[in-house]
């Protein structure tokens, strides 16, 4: 399944210097701000050590990972919402990704111009939060208008829609992001269907080293039940923990396959049924799916060999209604 995430934050915060980073690509790196206009994108490898063991053991031609997609997202800036600065354009690329990678910068730095003039993380997280909440409730006063008037048929589904919708105006209207309200509120219809920027799970990228960080800004994104990782991106040469961190913010977990061929990852959904993960292998794999052989990658390598682990009983045949876990090895058997 494919995987996207956003880099966003105010300009020249270390948004492209994440990205470049990231992926390995050179990307434009200015002292300016709007440096990055249109999203530069880049495909990261999730890292994962078992793909190497299992290869190993299996002696497979070769390896795929799990990958996510990276999107630098240009800075935004104070009244966004309403279009200052490319805004527009900015938070309808938010729009198609999966999650928000958020950028604040913490360092001190007379040479890197900053679009507040001031250092004051606090202050970034507040404005960059602010657009994108004043953007939705834009987006949500002009579905309200016209469930308001689909309400009035009588119709019990947009009568539960307008609902809906006037709770999420409710959270907005009070600073809150809708993502506060948890995965079963941003999964109804009513909301999905508006695509609203302050769903979307996210993690901030505190830029600059421990000291600069304040407690403050920590509880500050707790509260907002986030997560953070503190990373100086001028030192910085690896940040695979924010690749991993990613992958689980947004619940998704691995199973694997292993063979001669290849040895490859397969992104699902934590609490994902055997019949849609042979799906992801291959559409007709789910309909005709009969059972599944499985067994967890660190007893496969205990064992030594797919064989070995059968004659010692540890392959576990399973149905329809397994749920399949983090790092189970999958041969799916089909029709």
């Amino acid at each position: 399944m494919k995987l996207s995430i956003g880099i966003v934050g105010l300009p020249n915060v270390g948004k492209s210097t994440l990205f470049k980073i990231l992926t390995k690509q050179e990307v434009n790196i200015a002292n300016y701000p709007f440096a990055t206009i249109d999203p530069n994108v880049g495909v990261v490898v999730v890292p994962d050590e078992r793909l190497d063991k299992l290869a190993k053991l299996s002696a497979s031609k070769k390896i795929v990972p799990a990958v996510v997609e990276f999107y630098d997202i240009a800075g935004l800036v104070k009244g966004a919402y309403k279009g200052e600065g490319l805004g527009n354009q900015f938070l309808s690329h938010i729009k198609e990704v999966d999650a928000v990678v958020e950028v604040i910068r913490c360092f001190p730095s007379d040479e890197i111009i900053h679009v507040e003039q001031g250092i004051d993380p606090l202050r970034d997280l507040e404005i960059i939060n602010t657009e994108l909440i004043l953007k939705d409730l834009d987006t949500v006063e002009k579905r309200l208008a016209k469930l308001e008037g689909e309400a009035k048929t009588g119709d019990k589904q947009k009568i539960k829609d307008l609902e809906i919708a006037k709770k999420a105006r409710e959270i907005l209207n009070s600073g809150k992001l809708l993502n506060s309200l948890g995965n079963d509120f941003a999964n109804e219809a009513a909301i999905k269907e508006m695509t609203l920027l302050t769903t979307k799970p996210q993690i901030y990228l505190l830029n600059g080293e421990e000291p600069d960080v304040s407690e403050e800004l920590k509880n500050k994104i707790k509260s907002l039940g986030a997560d953070y990782i503190i990373v100086d991106l001028a030192k910085a040469e690896d940040i695979s923990d924010l690749i991993k961190k990613s992958y689980e913010i947004l619940g998704l977990i691995s199973f694997l396959t292993t063979g001669e061929d290849e040895t490859r990852a397969w992104t699902i959904k934590k609490g994902a049924k055997t019949p849609e993960a042979a799906g992801t292998i291959h559409t007709d794999f789910e309909k005709k799916f009969i059972r599944a052989e499985t067994i967890n990658w660190n007893k496969l390598l205990e064992a030594g060999s797919w064989v070995n682990a059968k004659q010692k009983g540890w392959i576990r045949i399973e149905g329809k209604d397994y749920e399949v876990q983090d790092g189970d090895v999958i041969v799916i058997r089909h029709s």
